[in-house]
């Protein structure tokens, strides 16, 4: 009996042990999120997006001696990290190509080989559109960078169809932030969108077909006098943004959200029928952003994560069996922002 009893303990204190392992960077109400693994451990890393075949992410980073955002690429297991930009200016929103060998990111590198300088946060929390910015292509190593725009304005936020055909992003080109399309080579360039405010951050659906987005719809005197006055310097405020969907021609644009708080980052599930995102709208002071899933009816709205910093840029896998994010939880340094993987449960 004795020996039984022993056997038993053994066994249950191994469970425990494993499930502690697999769930230490776990809190306690994440009920859809197990095995979560963190896959950096140092600086300033966000927008970790997925390979086609789905074996590696690319993503940005500042660490070590980067003064800002470059561009990088490791397995799907957090190994064989790789720099892949020109580790010139300052770059933005990567993504791989059809058949993986390619990818596509937005840099300043052609205006100055230092960042740009920050912006002007005397006017509060707000985000500069570089007009240097601009997309390009290179192999998945780096080499061969060969240039997709070239308008007279911000050109970035690039993202690619998982049918493999285009590209979705967002130009200043006609004088407000708006979403675009264009072929994988750069061709055939479309503008999507045309109401005033900033549009962003879009992602296509999985057959390809529709694609959501964040976006600013100032409507009024004051919210259109301090969107004109900030846009006259490349700047907007990002502290009221809604999920929106429409098709991928840019029809039948339909509001998501309407939390009057910033939500951002917003993905597809596989199964076409539910959003999810990074937001505040559960906080009180407007700092703590969480993961939420939605209807793409706007019905539905659950909380995913329960971090009290950041979580933010979910992407789920093609299966929707992971969810790859990003986080500043259980960090060594404060600020500093995380890539992790989990096994998603529904």
């Amino acid at each position: 009996m004795k020996i039984i009893l022993n056997t038993y303990c053994v066994i249950i204190l191994f469970l425990i042990t494993s499930y502690a392992q697999n769930d230490v960077f776990k809190f306690e109400e994440e009920k859809h999120l197990s095995n979560i693994k963190m896959l950096t451990e140092e600086g300033e890393n966000a927008e970790a997006y997925l390979s086609f075949d789905e074996q590696k992410l690319i993503f940005q980073s500042t660490t070590g001696d980067l003064e800002c955002d470059q561009i990088f690429t490791m397995n799907i297991d957090g190994t064989e990290k790789r720099l892949v930009s020109t580790e010139k200016g300052r770059t933005t929103c990567a993504y791989f190509l059809p058949g993986d060998d390619r990818i596509v990111y937005a840099s300043t590198h052609l205006e100055m080989d230092d960042c740009p300088p920050p912006p002007d946060r005397s006017k509060g929390y707000v985000w500069k559109l570089y007009n240097s910015f601009d997309i390009f292509s290179a192999s998945a190593n780096g080499s061969d960078l060969i240039r997709l725009t070239s308008s007279d304005g911000y050109d970035a936020e690039a993202t690619v169809s998982p049918k493999g055909d285009k590209i979705v992003f967002t130009s200043t080109r006609d004088g407000d932030p708006e979403l675009y399309v264009m072929d994988i080579d750069g061709s055939n360039q479309k503008r999507l969108t045309f109401e005033m405010g900033y549009d962003g951050g879009a992602f296509f659906s999985l057959d390809g077909k529709k694609i959501v987005f964040r976006s600013s719809r100032p409507k009024t005197e004051e919210e259109l006098d301090d969107y004109e006055d900030l846009a006259k310097n490349g700047m907007f405020r990002p502290s009221i943004l809604e999920i929106y969907v429409m098709n991928a021609d840019g029809t039948d644009i339909k509001q998501i959200t309407n939390f009057g708080k910033a939500s951002f980052a917003p993905f597809y599930h596989p199964d076409g029928k539910r959003i999810i995102f990074s937001s505040n709208v559960n906080s009180k002071k407007g700092r703590n952003f969480d993961i939420y899933i939605i209807n793409i009816n706007g019905t539905g709205l659950e909380q995913i994560t329960f971090n009290e910093t950041f979580d933010g840029f979910p992407v789920f896998t093609s299966d929707g069996k992971q969810l790859v994010f990003c986080s500043n939880r259980f960090n060594k340094k404060k600020g500093d922002t995380n890539v992790f993987i989990a096994d998603w449960i529904d």
